[in-house]
């Protein structure tokens, strides 16, 4: 192939902008390669750099500012045998630099190509990750209160087993770039460049600087050594070989035939410890078995050992848009803390509205009804409260039936767990009457 470049697409940048020979070298570089088109993929971002991937008759993706590097991956990842390269200004790499170093450290076969003009030329030559201390930039003194990051050292340092830096108007830039692409794993090239438009107006660069800036800075020539390791991608699919046995999805299968079943809302109130998330399962599986509509949304602290943990379940023989509680039908009060994080809902409950609570348990005043169980004199142990309470709604036959509680549990647990469980529950329906109040 005799170019790349799209002919009815030339490219336009400021006079004496490097980009324009950065784009002839990259040309230059696909070329001695011969890469296939089909098989070959520009992805940028935000900037001037983000105009490459017009400029080219390739494949392209244009994305966000500073995410290239993530379209990039998962372009590869999912076809192996594309050619992935990668646009990014200054700009993108300060915005996206956690996911240049997530490039560095996986060392997935793409070639990242930094366009290194010192400014966010394209929104008014605002400083950047890059901008020397001394610059004259659009954003007053800002810069002088930063260092600029040498990108290069931190690629070394963060895994990249490929890394380079040089003038954007170096003779040699398209061997540079062909070396960079044919590399096997990530490589990272530097290109530092002028930005016409904004940063050469009030900062002395020409092509005798940019090569003297490269030279001032630790050379970064291309292969490095002690980070040679294997590509990303082989390493990745070689570790999936042995990973093609999965679980087999959960099925529920309707066994219950229930009639007029109403729209139920169940709240269970508890704390951590308490097992409530997988009393909210149990009662998931339940209502599935009688081929009912199910969501549940759960509430608990980051430090998931401390604080309230609250389980919302809906249970419906329709449709459910929202998956929020708007008139619980059954309320479980298994702790201060969960009443306390809804507390607000007990003074709206409705006379038909079914509480079970834990007699050590204080919850606001309600028209609801109310049935209070002693858990502590049955010798339930606190972390089967929520399991107990839900045997209580079955034995009441609320929202669910003893049935469907059996088969909630069989979908949830193993069967040496099921049969711990049952022991649980059938505590519960051979103790006496509950105290209503």
């Amino acid at each position: 192939m005799d170019s790349y470049l799209n002919r009815d697409r030339p490219p336009v940048y400021c006079p004496g902008c490097t980009h324009e020979n950065i784009t002839a070298s990259l040309d230059r570089a696909m070329i001695n390669l011969n890469l296939p088109a089909d098989k070959t993929v520009l992805v940028t971002d935000i900037g001037c750099s983000g105009l490459f991937d017009t400029f080219f008759n390739v494949h392209a993706l244009h994305g966000i500012h500073g995410r290239a590097l993530t379209y990039a991956a998962g372009l590869k990842l999912a076809d192996p045998e594309l050619n992935v390269i990668v646009t990014m200004g200054d700009g993108g790499l300060g915005i996206g630099g956690a996911h240049v170093l997530a490039a560095c450290r996986r060392n997935l076969d793409i070639t990242l190509i930094i366009l290194n003009n010192f400014n966010f030329g394209m929104t008014g030559g605002q400083y950047s990750a890059t901008t020397p201390t001394d610059a004259v930039v659009g954003s007053e003194f800002l810069n002088q209160a930063e260092i600029p990051i040498d990108i290069c050292g931190i690629a070394e340092s963060g895994g990249a087993t490929y890394v380079a830096r040089c003038s954007g108007l170096d003779i040699d830039l398209p061997e540079k770039l062909s070396s960079a692409i044919g590399h096997k794993g990530f490589a990272l090239v530097e290109t530092l460049g002028m930005c016409t438009g904004r940063y050469t107006k009030n900062n002395r660069l020409t092509p005798k600087l940019l090569d003297q800036m490269a030279a001032d800075l630790p050379v970064r020539s291309g292969v490095v050594e002690k980070n040679q390791r294997v590509e990303y991608g082989t390493r990745y699919r070689d570790l999936a070989k042995g990973k093609n046995i999965f679980p087999a999805p959960v099925t529920v299968e309707r066994k219950v035939n229930l009639n007029d079943y109403q729209h139920q809302e169940v709240a269970i109130l508890g704390s951590a410890g308490m097992r409530i998330i997988t009393a909210g399962d149990i009662v998931c599986y339940a209502g599935l078995s009688a081929g009912m509509n199910v969501s549940m949304k759960n509430d608990y602290n980051i430090t998931v050992l401390r604080g309230q943990s609250v389980s919302e379940i809906l249970i419906s023989p329709g449709r459910i848009g929202y998956t929020g509680i708007k008139s619980p039908t059954v309320v479980l009060a298994l702790s201060d803390e969960g009443v306390q994080r809804r507390g607000k809902i007990f003074t709206s409950l409705q006379p038909d509205t079914f509480v079970v609570k834990e007699k050590s348990v204080a919850i606001p005043e309600t028209d609801a009804e109310v049935v209070e169980v002693d858990f502590k004199k049955l010798k339930i142990t606190k972390q089967d409260w929520a399991l107990a309470s839900l045997g209580v709604m079955a034995k009441k036959e609320k929202a669910i039936t003893g049935e469907m509680l059996k088969l909630g549990l069989k979908s949830r647990f193993n069967e040496k767990q099921y049969l711990g469980s049952m022991k649980i529950v059938d505590k519960i329906f051979n103790s006496g009457k509950p105290e209503d109040r």
